[in-house]
């Protein structure tokens, strides 16, 4: 597989990554199953997809323990991403937590958890809006010093709001990323980016490529709609992610078909599949950009590990780019 850059040239990676999460987390947790996902683990670690991306707050803590099985026989082929900063209760409500002391403790916590000596790249999962930014990035660096974490990423994810599309809608985290930046280099920033959640080009992607920082594209297959894969109106688990969001209702995943459509001609034209071409369009954005597709099954690791192959021609980026925007409830 390419090999890709995440900040320092120091640090390379697969072109295509794996998302951990679904093993864990968020997605329909009868589909949840150990040994499966350590199966998949292997499997991406064995197509070159490397970069494994994980978090202490998913499961919570489990979805850690199972990288760490793998790490425990494989840690040389593996570059491990987790995240700090967030808590979870026991009703799944989420809080932020970035005060210094416990940022310490959960690296030593993650990297128990993960087995290993280093983490590759940590990351601040959300600010805490009740402790300055820089005192937690202060203390991320401390790790960094004491050869507990090899670099530091900035976690942009958030809620969606039809009211801060585009470039406002990252304006807040280049601010933040603005203040952190002089306390200690940011080596990666993981955000959303798909064909369908586009809002990461118009600023937050092109701050990266100034200043030479790698951007991990998170849900760059649109939370499994991308694939193809989802009909409209098949309903979702109540503990599953989908079943609360607005392109996830019978009415717009109905409605969004003509940009699944319009990724599979383009793959008929390749003999490949619609998730390919969503993820090779991903990396066609930059050559510091990695997607990182969650998968819980072998067949979709090795599936999506096959994108890194897939070169799409200026017909099909055309045609791409002519397809209509997603649509949600909002709209």
């Amino acid at each position: 597989m390419e090999r890709r850059t995440i900040g320092a040239a120091t640090l390379e990676v697969g072109a295509i990554g794996l998302g951990c999460m679904p093993m864990s987390w968020a997605y329909t947790a009868s589909q949840q199953r150990g040994d499966r996902s350590l199966r998949t683990v292997h499997a991406a670690l064995d197509a070159g997809s490397d970069l494994l991306d994980t978090a202490d707050m998913y499961g919570p803590f489990t979805n850690e323990l199972l990288v760490g099985r793998v790490l425990k026989e494989r840690r040389s082929d593996a570059f491990v991403s987790t995240k700090c900063g967030l808590l979870v209760g026991g009703d799944q409500h989420v809080v932020a937590n970035g005060r210094p002391g416990y940022v310490r403790r959960a690296c030593d916590a993650s990297l128990r958890r993960l087995q290993t000596e280093v983490i590759d790249l940590y990351q601040l999962h959300r600010p805490d809006p009740e402790v300055p930014v820089e005192e937690t990035w202060g203390a991320m660096a401390e790790l960094v010093t004491a050869g507990k974490v090899r670099a530091l990423g900035f976690c942009a994810v958030g809620p969606r709001s039809s009211r801060r599309a585009g470039a406002r809608r990252y304006a807040e985290a280049i601010r933040q990323l603005e203040r952190v930046q002089q306390v200690f280099p940011v080596n990666a920033v993981e955000a959303e980016l798909s064909v369908w959640s586009p809002e990461a080009l118009d600023a937050l992607l092109p701050w990266c490529e100034a200043r030479g920082v790698g951007f991990l594209a998170a849900l760059p297959l649109g939370g499994g709609y991308l694939t193809g894969t989802l009909t409209p109106g098949q309903g979702f688990e109540p503990d599953d992610v989908r079943a609360r969001h607005p392109r996830f209702t019978a009415e717009m995943m109905a409605a969004n078909q003509p940009v699944v459509a319009g990724l599979r001609r383009v793959a008929e034209r390749h003999g490949a599949t619609p998730a390919q071409v969503a993820l090779a369009w991903v990396l066609g954005r930059g050559r510091h950009v990695v997607p990182i597709p969650g998968a819980k099954r072998e067949r979709w690791a090795v599936e999506n590990a096959g994108a890194a192959g897939l070169k799409l021609t200026t017909e099909d980026l055309v045609e791409i780019a002519a397809l209509p925007p997603a649509r949600g409830s909002w709209d």
